[in-house]
């Protein structure tokens, strides 16, 4: 098998502290995935592709046909000078149908042939590299696959899109991991740099599959993506839970409990330094999945680091303050106060951030929208509540005045 495809040792995480999940992540074993309709899929591998694809790929010889996720199918044949040519079919109805190779599982640094029709009904297929999440990093007409000279075909038989194409390996192919991905919407021309991107996907999964038998290796790709599907939830529920949960309703305690003196003071050094350890724990297993995935997320990866490097020099100011008495007390108010609200911005900036870099889907965003959305109602209210108390202290008192007398001038 060609070294650029192997398979990585199974992964280690570091931390999962919490059960709850909010997120399943979208790597899903093709044999626990609709067992029942995959067998019915099995069925179609019977069809005659003579008519739907053109030679070699529509008459290859000693073919190999599996159900592999949903509607896909995937036929293939391997020769002994390690050739093998790949026949991808599934459902179709408009948007694009993908597959790729990957090092380990993962989406990161895979490469993938995608195959479309367009809305003119001209057949595209290309191959894509995949950077990162985001549309500027997956790169059309780049990518690892060692394609031969035999060019790649897309087309439409009926309801069914095929995707045919051939790859040429220094060793014989045998487990692979193999990414199965597709979106309701077509690839965006975009005119300036005349390419295809490609859009966001509606479903995908990952499945171990091994060419020299023609099965899926369910065990080592549970094994495999299951640890880092839990490793991803501990980082998020651990990010949210401290920059998002704790270290705000704290700085909360702070502003709007200062008459409760000196019980705000305890609450507020309990409940941040709860947070704090939170924080630090999410930003070991962020750094951890990290070189896992051998990511490139710079814009969180820099504000998790900048806003944990801040929250230490909080907790260390926390130990020099001066005293009250101090001259220099009023400045150390003054940069703990600021910084703190520094270091809760930019915690909101990066768990979002992580939201859309991760592709966590609707359950994250909707927590912790809802989440932000009771502090900033609890802030509103306690704010509303401070100024009415300060307003009530603050009213001036009403003059004494005596009643007025009438006084009777007796004449004489």
């Amino acid at each position: 098998m060609d070294s650029r495809f192997k398979v990585s040792p199974r992964l280690r995480w570091v931390l999962l502290v919490f059960g709850t999940v909010l997120w399943e992540p979208n790597f899903v074993l093709a044999e626990q995935r609709g067992g029942g309709a995959l067998e019915g899929m099995a069925e179609l591998c019977s069809v005659d592709l003579r008519a739907s694809l053109p030679p070699p790929y529509g008459t290859l010889e000693n073919t190999v046909c599996r159900p592999v996720w949903n509607t896909y199918l995937l036929r293939y044949s391997q020769t002994d000078d390690h050739v093998v040519t790949i026949v991808l079919s599934a459902i179709y109805t408009t948007g694009w149908v993908g597959i790729g190779f990957s090092k380990d599982g993962m989406m990161i640094n895979s490469s993938a042939m995608v195959g479309w029709i367009g809305e003119a009904g001209h057949a595209r297929i290309k191959q894509y590299y995949v950077g990162g999440f985001n549309s500027s990093e997956i790169i059309p007409d780049k990518g690892e696959l060692p394609l031969t000279s035999l060019p790649p075909y897309v087309g439409t038989q009926g309801a069914t899109i095929y995707l045919a194409f051939q790859l040429k390996f220094a060793a014989r192919l045998r487990s692979q991991p193999i990414l199965l991905a597709f979106s309701s919407r077509t690839p965006r021309y975009h005119h300036h740099s005349h390419r295809h991107l490609l859009t966001h996907h509606d479903d995908k999964t990952t499945i171990l599959f091994d060419f020299s038998k023609g099965t899926i290796d369910s065990f080592a790709i549970s094994k495999d993506t299951g640890s880092i599907g839990r490793t991803r939830r501990t980082h998020g529920i651990l990010s949210m839970l401290g920059w998002g949960l704790i270290l705000p309703y704290g700085a909360i305690v702070a502003r709007y409990l200062r008459h409760r003196d000196p019980l705000w003071f305890y609450l507020h050094t309990v409940i941040q330094f709860m947070g704090f350890i939170i924080a630090v724990a999410a930003v070991v297993v962020g750094v951890s999945l990290y070189g896992t995935l051998n990511a490139h997320f710079p814009a969180h990866r820099g504000i998790g680091i900048f806003a944990l490097v801040l929250s230490i020099l909080q907790v260390l100011a926390f130990f020099l303050r001066p005293s009250k008495d101090s001259k220099r007390r009023r400045y150390w108010n003054w940069y703990h106060h600021w910084v703190g609200r520094i270091v809760l911005f930019f915690g909101a900036v990066n768990i979002v951030l992580g939201i859309h870099s991760g592709e966590a889907g609707n359950g994250w965003k909707i927590t912790y929208g809802f989440l932000l959305g009771i502090a900033l109602v609890l802030c509103s209210a306690l704010e509303a509540l401070a100024m009415l108390r300060r307003s009530e202290t603050s009213a001036p008192q009403t003059a004494f005045q005596m009643d007025p007398v009438e006084s009777s001038v007796q004449k004489l």
